[in-house]
């Protein structure tokens, strides 16, 4: 692969919940509620799986902890600092994702309207 090349492959982690305090709002920060992050790593898989070996790939428990360490962590208003600081944390500890998409789930927005989901979805890479 050249630096111009795209990573041909992908690791998902889906669905994966913590209890955050994040938002804009004094209830938001007191009572806490759920988010939901997705994270897709774009990578190189042949050389993990043609030897077989973890130390090859990214971790994908460690993308988890990494995710529920920061979702957990010090609460901030908007979810797209969430997604970044996520990002910006897999980008570094998994040194071979060539690049990173994170969408931060916020269910329970404090929207007065009926709805599904709200979402921000960050993209970052090496390059």
């Amino acid at each position: 692969m050249t630096g111009t090349e795209a990573a041909p492959d992908t690791i998902a982690l889906r669905g994966l919940r913590a209890r955050g305090f994040h938002g804009v709002f004094e209830h938001e920060r007191r009572e806490g509620q759920d988010f939901i992050t997705d994270v897709l790593l774009h990578l190189d898989a042949g050389p993990a799986a043609s030897q077989d070996d973890l130390a090859s790939t990214a971790n994908y428990a460690e993308v988890a902890a990494t995710v529920e360490r920061i979702v957990t962590g010090d609460p901030v208003d908007l979810i797209e600092t969430v997604a970044l600081r996520i990002a910006t944390a897999v980008l570094q500890e998994q040194p071979v994702a060539a690049s990173v998409e994170v969408t931060v789930h916020k269910p329970q927005a404090p929207i007065p309207a009926d709805f599904a989901d709200v979402s921000v979805t960050v993209r970052r890479s090496r390059t």
